[in-house]
């Protein structure tokens, strides 16, 4: 392994753009495109770990990057605090890249509990953002944000 290559990286999005019906939408045709634009982003990355809330939007988000990479998508808890959330997952995955898919309301938090700093709130109608938390051989954390 690259000397500045980071030990754990953990990509945390917001599901994709979704339909406007029912209690548990499915993505839109927009929505399923940006699934793949993240697949396509994280193609290259060492994926060890998919998570994603169980709703259709955020499993449609996650499934193409975990199919790309042979794994399956693990459901998890929203109403877990980010704070234990987070350490289960820095626990479990040690090492590699861990792509986590939450919703406009608990991906901010997500993000903020690994990085120990302030992200901006998401509005309700922003879904690009991609929160990249790359932890050095330190345990420091580093946050970047990026536009899909």
């Amino acid at each position: 392994r690259p000397r500045d290559s980071p030990m754990l990286e953990v990509v945390v999005v917001r599901h994709a753009e979704k339909l406007a019906d029912g209690n548990d939408p499915a993505l839109s045709d927009r929505g399923r495109a940006r699934a793949q634009r993240l697949a396509h982003l994280l193609r290259d990355a060492p994926l060890v770990a998919v998570y994603s809330t169980d709703t259709q939007r955020t499993r449609q988000t996650a499934k193409p990057s975990a199919d790309g990479h042979g794994l399956a998508v693990t459901i998890y808890d929203p109403r877990v605090p980010p704070a234990a959330f987070v350490a289960r997952l820095k626990a479990m995955h040690p090492t590699g890249t861990v792509l986590v898919v939450g919703h406009h309301n608990t991906a901010p938090a997500i993000a903020a509990a690994l990085c120990r700093c302030g992200v901006e709130p998401m509005a309700e109608t922003e879904f690009d953002r991609v929160m990249r938390v790359r932890f050095a051989a330190d345990g420091t954390a580093r946050l970047s944000v990026e536009r899909d």
